[in-house]
């Protein structure tokens, strides 16, 4: 293959799905991940048409999109009575108006549709990075199993807790991941445990004080997400800790009976700190470059973290094909594509976390009033194509 060699650090959602649009592009790339297996944490993933038509051309739309459930419609309901505030269709309206689906899948499902893709060849497990080394020539990677490789370009799409972007910046402590002060609880609920959840098929936000629930259907499962203001710290290494027996259940003991009953459903799940990135100064470093989590994580209130993922997949395989002959000149024109738009979703997940939590008031019947406006005022999420001439000036 002509072009440059391409390392990749991480194999998941990111790694894989730039191997693949590489591959796809008459690139060649090489995957290490540190994991022994390739196994995805978190149990379901929402995949906007901003990155379903990505998938779909990369070949995957057949397995995933069986393997997917269409939600009906996007519900907003108040947390304690139930009613709903807003809502809006998706299934078929969805599709054409965004010229592609809204798939909900599990994560494990839709990791192993981009392993089984890949497949083996190029794919280097159990390999943990310890050290970047760029040099006049290749950058050099060597690994806790006391490995080295060299590479043309080297991409870490290693997550948010990222040793390439550790690495870029220097060690700055202004380029990791900052505590949102909120914590989720996550499940996934046999429908025949909620007979009584309304609107089982749609995507549903149930609000209220200190606290929001998402909850979407895949196959015969419900997946949700609680979200609970605090801890006011995040002491716990890494992203999971443990919380008392019952905290979740307690958290939303005077809201809506089919919320009681559905988080009641399935035993309670660790505490999953919410972390996101503050928007980095750069991305790249000669030859050196980052993507998805590892650049831009952001909270899960837009469930845009793998959607704007596989987004930077494609474009870089954009850029670097265009760019074969010059390098530095393609990750630069990659950095400038991608850092505007994954900022200004990154910010509005954020801003949006504190919205879900309004108590009864002024500023929740403001809040309700402009979700009504919703599809309206989010299109540009959805609606991105990266082909198109527009993105690319």
């Amino acid at each position: 293959m002509d072009g440059p060699d391409i390392a990749v650090v991480g194999g998941g959602i990111g790694g894989l799905t730039l191997g693949l649009a590489l591959r796809r592009l008459g690139l060649r790339a090489r995957i290490y991940e540190q994991a022994p297996a390739l196994v995805e944490v978190g149990a379901a993933v929402a995949l906007a048409a901003n990155g379903t038509r990505i998938l779909r051309e990369l070949g995957l739309g057949d397995v995933l999109g069986a393997a997917s459930t269409v939600p009906s419609e996007l519900v907003y309901r108040h947390g304690a009575d139930g009613r709903r505030i807003a809502a809006h269709p998706v299934g078929d309206w969805y599709s054409d108006r965004f010229g592609a689906p809204f798939w909900g899948v599990h994560r494990a499902r839709l990791q192993c549709a981009l392993a089984d893709a890949w497949g083996t060849e190029d794919l280097h497990l159990g390999k943990e990075l310890v050290r970047v080394d760029p040099r006049a020539g290749p950058t050099r990677l060597t690994f806790a199993d006391g490995s080295t490789t060299s590479a043309d370009v080297v991409v870490g799409a290693d997550g948010i807790r990222s040793r390439v972007r550790r690495w870029l910046t220097g060690g700055d402590p202004g380029a990791e991941p900052v505590y949102s002060g909120t914590s989720g609880f996550r499940g996934l609920v046999p429908r025949a445990a909620v007979p009584d959840l309304p609107d089982p098929d749609a995507v549903q936000f149930w609000m209220g004080p200190d606290a929001h629930l998402l909850h979407y259907a895949i196959g015969d499962v419900v997946n949700f997400l609680a979200v609970l203001e605090g801890p006011e710290r995040w002491d716990a290494p890494g992203g999971m800790a443990a919380a008392a027996d019952g905290e979740l259940a307690h958290a939303f003991r005077d809201w809506h009976p089919a919320v009681r009953a559905l988080v009641a459903a399935v035993p309670q799940s660790p505490r999953w700190g919410l972390f996101a990135l503050p928007p980095l100064t750069r991305w790249r470093h000669d030859r050196v470059v980052l993507l998805g989590d590892a650049a831009h994580a952001m909270l899960p209130h837009h469930g845009q973290g793998a959607n704007t993922t596989v987004e930077d997949a494609a474009v870089l395989a954009d850029c670097l094909d265009r760019g074969r002959d010059d390098v530095p000149a393609a990750l630069a024109e990659y950095e400038r594509l991608r850092r505007c738009r994954t900022r200004q979703i990154a910010r509005s997940a954020w801003e949006t976390s504190s919205l879900l939590h309004l108590p009864d008031g002024d500023a929740a019947a403001r809040r309700d009033r402009r979700l009504l406006d919703l599809v309206d005022d989010f299109s540009w999420i959805h609606a991105y194509d990266h082909r198109a001439p527009a993105l690319r000036t």
